[in-house]
């Protein structure tokens, strides 16, 4: 994504054989190659202080950084419970939170999804467990897949203290249970902004299914919340509405 035309690209020939846009995309110098996403990792439910309980409330929010937000959005908005899942930035300037200066990597932004939920139908502790699963790989340091940069940073922003807590004692315990080959990269953090991605991110994944990038790439994760998680699986996404997005 280190342009906007890159993936675009990919979409609009996804019938062409792999291979040869992946020639194409090398010989254009797009510096987007094509790559089948990682295998999914089973990890174990949060315990202890990581299975955060939040009793009354309704609605409830936390920013999750995985790589490119396309994919990120894409299957929170398959799990049950989540009302809204919202392509972004954040970690920068109100200035830079555009698409064509994130893509540098200098801005200090990360694409983002801020997800939204109902504590009643599905919890914290839930959304980690499908955040570091099947959402991404938290051992990448600033990079998932094919994609390259600081602004595919692993990271959770939570305003909430009690959620930042259970991020990290549950990052702790999943470097304890030894389910991963490498030390988990992800962030914590609080207090950042986020700012909402253009029109044209959002519901990228249900909107354009058959583009190359989000076929290799992402439908696998959707996949694999459906097979790991069916309890929390939905078949039809929670889209959200674009037109009030820049």
């Amino acid at each position: 994504m280190k342009i906007a035309t890159e993936k675009w690209v990919a979409g609009g020939i996804a019938m062409a054989v792999a291979g040869l846009l992946v020639a194409m995309a090398m010989a254009l110098g797009m510096g987007r190659p094509v790559q089948a996403a990682p295998a999914k990792v089973p990890v174990p439910a949060a315990a202890g202080a990581a299975d955060l309980h939040q009793p009354g409330m309704r609605h409830a929010r936390v920013v999750f950084a995985g790589g490119c937000f396309w994919g990120v959005q894409g299957v929170f908005q398959h799990v049950k419970g989540v009302q809204s899942a919202v392509s972004g930035y954040i970690g920068g300037s109100a200035a830079d939170a555009h698409y064509a200066r994130v893509s540098s990597g200098t801005t200090g932004h990360a694409e983002a999804v801020q997800v939204t939920y109902d504590p009643a139908q599905v919890s914290y502790a839930q959304l980690m467990q499908v955040f570091f699963s099947v959402v991404h790989d938290p051992t990448q340091l600033n990079r998932q897949g094919p994609d390259h940069g600081s602004q595919y940073r692993s990271a959770i922003y939570a305003d909430d203290a009690g959620m930042r807590a259970a991020s990290l004692a549950y990052i702790a315990q999943l470097q304890r249970s030894g389910v991963f080959p490498a030390p988990l990269a992800t962030r914590v953090d609080g207090g950042k902004a986020f700012y909402v991605a253009e029109g044209y991110h959002q519901n990228y994944l249900a909107l354009h299914p058959d583009a190359l990038y989000v076929r290799i790439n992402d439908l696998p994760k959707v996949e694999a919340l459906r097979q790991q998680y069916p309890a929390l699986y939905r078949q039809t996404p929670q889209l959200m509405m674009t037109v009030s997005v820049r």
